[in-house]
């Protein structure tokens, strides 16, 4: 059985070479070198997966966090602006009640003076004095004139009384008013400063959560940086590949690759869910091989004589075969459930190489085939039958 080992994108490509390097070598000893230089190398790719899955989990987790902070300071900005809107209402409110409390306070003082005036008028002349001038009356006509004329005063002291209560109540009224605004305006500068207060917080905790995301970035930077370097010496190292699987030697009875052409059999038994060249969910990438939706745990077969020179996990592939088959040729086998041959097997067309899955985060079971040349996809399609 495989031996599956994580490798990250890139870095994977070094225990390939190193496995390929193994395989080409001409002695005992130097391929135990070989593959001691292997487990150093997954050794370091190990470390390195670690640190970015630490920093990938605390990158989301930042994000999250961002992401909960903003909404929530989106929520409580809306808050603030309807609530301020409110005060601002109420303060037009209050400004209005005062002016009308201002005429209704000058109104009631201009009838408490009036009334004053009357009843002190009414005093210096004595309870009586409107009877006396009745009975002093001789003349019919001047007693009439004098009838009406108590009359009016009566009525005009009388009307005087009742609108200084009217308005008396009504500045009640409106002083009553003008409180409960005021009550209600408080209740909402009130609820303004708890907000204020919250989104206080919430900003703090966003500042928290940037800074923590800007030294999150950083850290990956310098993973970057050291994957950059990794990369240099991959440059190298590929050279070096490339020329040991040339001078690998192909069994002489097997039929070389390009012959095989339109005749070789699909690695599995399925609905092909793709075309090869197509768009990729309407995006600029294409698709660079066909996925077989095959049944889970069915089995995965060689296509073509070949020797293993990958078998183990890929981020994005999953569990994933890699076949040489010379003359640039490889084939490439994704997503498996399981692998049943390690690197440096030799295999026949129809072999069977693994069991198909979901690894690699697929939702569900399928085999993701394709075949290269010189490292460029081709057409699966026009090299298998049916």
């Amino acid at each position: 059985m495989a031996r599956w080992r994580r490798a990250g994108p890139g870095l994977a490509a070094i225990a390939l070479a190193a496995s390929v390097a193994a395989a080409a070598a001409d002695t005992v000893q130097d391929e135990r070198a070989t593959r001691e230089k292997l487990e150093a190398l997954n050794r370091a790719i190990d470390k390195i997966e670690d640190e970015q899955r630490r920093d990938e989990s605390a990158r989301d987790r930042l994000q999250a966090e961002l992401r909960e902070a903003e909404t929530a300071l989106a929520r409580l900005t809306g808050r603030v602006v309807s609530i301020e809107g409110r005060i601002d209402e109420l303060v037009q409110r209050l400004a209005a009640l005062g002016e009308e409390q201002a005429i209704l306070a000058a109104r009631r003082d201009a009838q408490r003076t009036r009334i004053a005036a009357e009843l002190r008028q009414a005093w210096a002349t004595g309870g009586n004095s409107s009877l006396k001038l009745l009975l002093n009356q001789e003349d019919p006509e001047t007693l009439a004139r004098v009838l009406a004329y108590y009359r009016y005063i009566a009525a005009a002291r009388s009307e005087a009384l009742n609108s200084f209560r009217e308005t008396l109540a009504e500045l009640a009224a409106v002083e009553a008013s003008a409180a409960a605004r005021r009550d209600e305006l408080d209740g909402e500068r009130a609820a303004l400063v708890n907000r204020q207060r919250e989104l206080a917080g919430a900003r703090d905790r966003r500042r928290e959560a940037v800074a923590a995301l800007v030294a999150s970035i950083a850290e990956r930077d310098a993973q970057l940086a050291r994957l950059a370097r990794d990369a240099e010496a991959l440059e190298e190292v590929l050279g070096d590949i490339e020329a040991a699987i040339r001078d690998l030697a192909i069994p002489a009875n097997y039929q070389p690759f390009t012959a095989a052409r339109g005749s070789m059999p699909w690695p599995a038994t399925g609905r092909h869910g793709n075309r090869f060249g197509l768009p990729r969910n309407q995006g600029k990438m294409r698709w660079r091989g066909i996925t077989i939706n095959a049944e889970a745990g069915s089995t995965v077969r060689a296509i073509h004589h070949g020797r293993v020179v990958y078998a183990d996990w890929l981020r994005g592939s999953g569990l994933l075969l890699v076949l040489d088959h010379g003359e640039g040729y490889m084939s490439l086998y994704a997503h498996n459930q399981s692998l049943l041959k390690d690197v440096g097997d030799w295999v026949t067309a129809g072999t069977p190489l693994a069991t198909v899955g979901a690894s690699g985060g697929r939702e569900r079971a399928a085999l993701y085939f394709e075949i290269r040349q010189g490292g460029k996809p081709v057409d699966p399609a026009q090299w298998c039958r049916g």
